[in-house]
């Protein structure tokens, strides 16, 4: 295992992590901005959260992806973790990209297509997080199950909204 960066680099790096995160949910938040209205006018199934449950949810998963990205940062750095830090770079670009493509594209379909692109970048994303640091890894296992439930709800929400989700 790399030896940690030091200390003083170590805050600024969970400084940029969290930005990085937070970030990324304020650009899909951009993307949602109407989803109160237009997700009460579709059609959900019976098993899915109330629109209120996203926003705490997210916060809290976006707390633990920063944490985790960090906790592997801190062991050498960027040029020492590319590979993971770049895969986890990668899927918080598509996580910030599916309120675009659901909300304001209204596009189940693709939006679908989007969320299993996130998965199929997620899972290599927490297996080389878990070379560096299990408990990094471990703190992506929630939002890997939440995304996976997120994928079965987008589905199931497409296909009982056709008209609306194109």
């Amino acid at each position: 295992m790399p030896p940690l960066l030091p200390a003083g680099r170590q805050r600024f790096g969970f400084a940029l992590w969290i930005t990085l995160c937070f970030l990324a949910a304020a650009l899909g938040s951009f993307g949602s901005l109407n989803a109160g209205v237009f997700y009460s006018e579709l059609t959900t199934p019976a098993w899915a959260p109330p629109g209120w449950l996203f926003g705490p949810v997210w916060t809290l998963l976006y707390t633990m992806m920063a944490i985790s990205a960090w906790l592997v940062w801190r062991q050498g750095g960027w040029a020492s973790q590319q590979n993971a830090l770049t895969l986890f770079v990668a899927q918080l670009v598509v996580n910030a990209s599916w309120s675009w493509v659901f909300f304001t594209w209204q596009r189940g379909d693709l939006a679908f297509l989007t969320i299993l692109l996130l998965i199929v970048l997620l899972v290599p994303t927490i297996i080389r997080f878990a070379r560096t640091r299990t408990i990094a890894a471990l703190l992506l296992l929630p939002y890997l199950a939440w995304v996976v439930f997120a994928a079965a709800l987008n589905w199931h929400v497409w296909q009982l909204n056709p008209a609306l989700l194109g």
